[in-house]
């Protein structure tokens, strides 16, 4: 019996996808990186970088400081941010923002329900002719 997709499986093989929440760990051994088939469509080197990891980071609100104020903080010290606790958090992986999404708990840790995909924007470039 073939194992259950991901989301990205199923967003590269063009099926629907659900609440990442859906396959949320249930115990500590869900912890642990799972080995997943990957779409039998993609060349083997292609499947291969599916395996990659890479740093997802959900930010909760962003702010500049000045350096002195920076360094009087200390345990009890509160930085107060412009953003409303109603707005959306960001997701990125590496350096990309790739999603929005709403902080909920799961049993006992924090998770995060995506609300919305931000595509990247298309760039184009002109291209030139030979003869110009």
């Amino acid at each position: 019996m073939p194992e259950p997709q991901t989301t990205l499986e199923r967003s590269l093989a063009g099926g629907a996808a659900q609440s990442p929440l859906a396959n949320a760990p249930r115990d500590a051994a869900a912890d642990r990186p799972a080995r997943r088939s990957f779409p039998k469509r993609l060349p083997a080197y292609t499947r291969s970088l599916l395996h990659v990891q890479v740093p997802v980071v959900v930010t909760l609100a962003a702010k500049k400081q000045p350096i002195g104020q920076i360094l009087e903080l200390g345990p009890g010290s509160i930085i107060h941010f412009d953003k409303p606790c109603e707005d959306m958090l960001d997701l990125s992986v590496g350096d990309c923002r790739i999603a929005q999404g709403e902080a909920v708990k799961v049993g006992d840790k924090f998770g995060l329900r995506v609300t919305s995909l931000i595509l990247p924007e298309e760039r184009f470039q002109p291209v030139k002719s030979s003869g110009e």
